[in-house]
């Protein structure tokens, strides 16, 4: 077999040999992911936990073999090796082999299901992946706003807390500062567990206005990713799941017809 064809079958979910290949990895993921949860279960890993390591022993070497052919199959190994999957393919089949020099790394194993990422390929959903591209950029967009914001939050709980720990005195719960700030960040953010609480009238006051914060800052994130949608979106190209053979480089536009990353014919 080619390397080419190797490629297409691996890489490519446009054929049916590549979606067959996609579609057979995904159920193994998941069976895999099954079994480091079964093995979890102290009762069912008393009576099957031979038999669940061996099971998971044949997934480790699929998945480390399907890495290996991975790599075989580009042409420019470091391009695949480094990409975000290739981080994930590699970090998937470790636990296994760290397991034979660190007792209890094998639950680590259950990072496989990151790998279902791939479903979006493997189904063929191209609107679905345009839209990602759309989010991400309109996250990369607003990310300045958004830091910004997060930098005020936090600047707003710090004052709002050491304020409180003031007014309480370091009683009630506020014996600190940073506890006192941790107590703003569950109030503001309107989970509010209730281990702690304000009993002074000031106190409550402060709390009362951190809560009616909380509701407003809500909708504030929301508007700044939601204007940024609208602008990627009147951007937002038309590609397809084409992966380079070269550098492994996917969402190239429909009539390309080299890599947008090094020019390699597709």
């Amino acid at each position: 077999m080619t390397r080419k064809k190797l490629h297409d079958i691996i890489f490519e979910a446009d054929t049916s040999k590549g979606k067959l290949f996609d579609v057979i990895l995904l159920w193994a993921i998941v069976l895999s992911v099954g079994v480091v949860m079964l093995e979890s279960v102290p009762g069912i890993k008393a009576e099957y936990g031979s038999l669940l390591r061996y099971i998971e022993y044949f997934f480790t070497g699929l998945f480390t073999l399907e890495y290996i052919l991975r790599i075989v199959a580009v042409k420019r190994k470091s391009g695949y090796i480094f990409s975000f999957y290739g981080v994930i393919d590699l970090l998937t089949i470790l636990p296994t082999f760290v397991e034979l020099f660190i007792p209890g790394a094998a639950s680590l194993m259950v990072i496989r299901v990151l790998r279902l990422l791939r479903i979006v390929r493997v189904l063929k959903l191209v609107n679905f992946i345009q839209e990602a591209s759309v989010l991400k950029t309109a996250l990369w967009g607003a990310r300045n706003k958004i830091l910004l914001f997060l930098g005020a939050v936090l600047v707003l709980v710090t004052l709002l807390g050491t304020m409180v720990y003031l007014v309480e005195h370091g009683e009630n719960g506020f014996t600190s500062i940073p506890r006192s700030i941790y107590w703003a960040i569950v109030t503001v953010t309107t989970v509010g567990y209730g281990d702690i609480a304000p009993v002074t009238i000031l106190g409550q006051t402060i709390a009362s206005v951190i809560m009616l914060i909380g509701y407003a800052i809500i909708a504030v994130p929301t508007g700044i990713i939601g204007s940024e949608l609208v602008v990627a979106n009147n951007f937002k190209p038309n590609t397809n799941t084409h992966a380079c053979q070269n550098c492994n480089t996917e969402k190239h536009e429909d009539d390309a017809k080299h890599c947008n990353q090094c020019g390699e014919l597709l």
